[in-house]
Formats: structure tokens, sequence, C-alpha cells
């Protein structure tokens, strides 16, 4: 026994040594072969499902905590940071809408309508959406915290934290600042776990999709799928070099790599905040700027949203013979952009606003649903892809926004970005 004692801990240190991504590429490798040794192995998927509602489940708390207890402190304030990053976090998803508009009129696709498979209510209009986001607001906090309501969580945790800052006793604040750090060391445990969780993840997808996810709708999924890689690669690109000048890619590859990956698998925003901030830590920003950006970027910086709507709903007017002109292209690429900042406040998420978008051109409700419908039989990878770059998008423009400051105020750009190691 105690040889079998010090082995495990011999194994324990190795793990903990080891890369987090390294470990999330062999997960993702056992996972797969796996699935196809032992497709039956039902069992094997629990690991996904109990990583992705560990990380469900700690986020709205981490989020809540975080926040009031970075607001609480003497030294916290909301300055033009806050700005830029939620200009550019709306800037991008109407480009992202607008990017789409192009693709779809270069490469038009049309859809083999299956029945509706879905009997979710989608929203009207935007004015159904916003209601929905304003009420998300003033839920009750301890219902958004169990919901996961992150517009709720933020409203009352800035309230929280502005209220403890005026009468808090300083050990109280502190109190805050430990709990804070606690909640966070329980999710650092969490994510060291991710590459069982990766494995569990792949194993379901692999072995109730298999391959056949890649040639039914292969088309559409390829344009979908294509529209978002070239607005990570490209359009993000752009934006960023405008802010800090220098070469972007250091840090799109950065975010992809340690924050679009794990979000493909765990095909959740939320459950993919505790790694973002986690990430902001590792690129030194402020922990009062991001605790607050990075959960608000998860509600309104939705690139993939965006493309998807607008991808959709174009692919469903040409479908029904629908002409569709440039200045309702236009409106379109705004509404898709106004519609998928709401998308995390609606069940079901981007899929159920494109009814929404094709009210615009008189497509009957059914056929939208068919739509849906549609997007529900791609979403293994359409939204893997598309959680992959809202999640990369929070923390590079969050990034973007701090190191503007810093160019601001004379202080130098991290070394990754300047070309040194």
């Amino acid at each position: 026994m105690k040889n079998v004692g010090l082995w495990l801990k011999k194994a324990a240190r190795t793990y903990n040594k080891t890369s987090l991504i390294l470990r999330i590429l062999i997960g993702l490798i056992v996972g797969v072969l796996l699935a196809l040794i032992v497709p039956k192995w039902s069992w094997i998927g629990e690991f996904g499902n109990l990583f992705v509602g560990a990380l469900k489940g700690t986020a709205p708390v981490l989020v809540f905590v975080l926040v009031s207890s970075s607001l609480a402190k003497n030294s916290s304030k909301l300055d033009k940071r806050f700005g830029t990053v939620i200009w550019l976090y709306m800037l991008t998803t109407f480009l992202a809408a607008v990017l789409a508009v192009f693709t779809s009129n270069f490469f038009p696709q049309t859809i083999a309508l299956p029945e509706a498979v879905t009997d979710a209510a989608a929203p009207q209009g935007l004015q159904e959406v916003f209601h929905t986001l304003l009420n998300n607001i003033v839920t009750n906090p301890v219902q958004s915290v169990a919901d996961g309501n992150y517009i709720g969580i933020l409203f009352y945790a800035v309230l929280f934290g502005l209220a403890m800052k005026t009468i808090a006793h300083p050990s109280a604040k502190e109190f805050m600042q430990d709990t804070a750090d606690g909640v966070s060391k329980i999710v650092r445990w969490i994510i060291n776990l991710a590459p069982f969780g990766v494995m569990g993840l792949i194993y379901t997808t692999v072995s109730t999709s298999g391959l056949a996810i890649f040639t039914d709708y292969g088309k559409l999924l390829l344009l979908l799928v294509g529209t978002m890689l070239v607005m990570a690669f490209v359009i993000n690109p752009i934006v960023i070099f405008a802010y800090l000048h220098v070469n972007p890619y250091p840090l799109i590859f950065r975010c992809l790599k340690e924050s679009g990956i794990p979000a493909f698998f765990t095909r959740s925003s939320a459950a993919n905040i505790p790694v973002n901030m986690e990430l902001c830590k590792s690129l030194g920003l402020d922990e009062d700027f991001y605790s607050v950006s990075i959960p608000l970027g998860s509600t309104i910086n939705m690139d993939g949203a965006a493309i998807t709507i607008t991808i959709m709903t174009l692919a469903a007017c040409n479908t029904m013979g629908i002409h569709v002109s440039i200045p309702a292209a236009i409106l379109l690429s705004v509404m898709s952009a106004l519609g998928a900042c709401g998308a995390s406040g609606v069940a079901g998420g981007s899929l159920l606003l494109i009814p929404m978008a094709c009210s615009l051109f008189g497509i009957p409700q059914e056929i939208a649903m068919q739509v849906v419908g549609v997007g529900f039989i791609i979403g293994v990878v359409q939204d893997s892809v598309e959680t992959a770059l809202n999640s990369a998008g929070d923390v590079e423009f969050t990034a973007v926004a701090e190191y503007y400051s810093w160019l601001k105020t004379g202080k130098k750009l991290p070394a990754f970005l300047r070309g040194k190691k």
C-alpha cells in the first residue's frame, strides 16, 4: 500500500507539472479512441457532464464575489477602459454580421429543410429580446446566481460592491477579498481536471454523432465555420492592430489556445468565464477591470452568434427564393448584432433568434423553426466554434482595452506583444 501511495503522489506531481494544453490534447485523443473502440460505454461521457456542471456551478458565484470584492476595495473604479471594451464588443459583433452578409453573397447556400425538431418558443422581435434582457437585470440575485443569469449577477454585484465600498469596515472588505480568493482557488482545482472533462465531452460527441455531422449539411457548416475563422484571424486582428499598432497575432493565438480550445469543448461561455479570468491574470491585466469585463463580454460580445443568425437567415431566404437587397442586408446586420447581444438572455441562444431575423423578410414562423432545426443538427460543430470565437474575443478585447490605456500613460506593452521573449 505504501508503494501504491508513493506511485500516486508521483503520478499527481507529473500530471500537475505537465502543460494543461498538452494534457487537454491527450484527453481529446483518448476520448476519440474510446468512442471508436467502446462506443457503448456511455458512463465515460459523465466525466464531461461533471466537468461542465462544476464550472457552470462555480462560475456565477465566482463572478459575484470577484466583482463585488473588486468594487468594494478603495482602489476600484470604473474608468475609460470599460467604455473602450464595450465599444469593442459591440463593434466586432456588428462587423461579424456584416462579414456574414458578404460571405453569404459570395457562397450562397440553400437548406434542405427537415420537419421542425424543436418546440421551443422563439422571440418575435427585438422588443421581446430586450424585454427579456431588462427583466434579467432585475431578477432576484439569488435566482440569478442559481440560473447563471450573468446580467443580473453583474447588476447586483456592482450595487453590492459599491455599497460595501462606502459602509464596510476594512476587515469586512478583507473578508470579501479572501472569499473571492477562496472561490478562485476552487475554480483552479476544477480547471486542473479539464483533460478528463474534455475526454468525456469528445467521447459523447464522437460516439453519438460520428463523422456524419461533417457530411450532412456540410456546405452550410463549412460556410459558418469559415466565416468565423475569417473573423478570428482577419477582422479581429485588424481591430486590435488599429488600437495597439503591434503584431496582433501573438495575442490572438494565445487567447485561442488558452481560452478558445476549452470553450470549443465545453460549448458554454458561462463555463469558460473562470478560464478567461485565469488567462487575464496571466496576461498581467487589472483584476478590478477584467472581473467585470469578462462576464460582461460573455453576454454582449457575440461575434459567433451574429454570424450564425445572419448566415442561417440568408440561407433561408435563398431557399424560399427571396432576394435580399443591400439596404435589407444592412438592416439584417444591425438586427443580428443587437439580437446577438441578447442571445444569452434567451433560452436556446443564437439559434432561437433566427426566426426573429427571418421575420424581416416575411418568412413564415413554421419555416423559420425548421431552419432552427437544421441549426440544432449542425450545432455539435457550429456551436463549438461559435463559443470558441466568442470566448477568445472576450479576453482579446479586455486585453486591448487595458493595453490601450497603458499606451496612453506611457507604459510599455508586455514583452510578447513587442516581439520579445
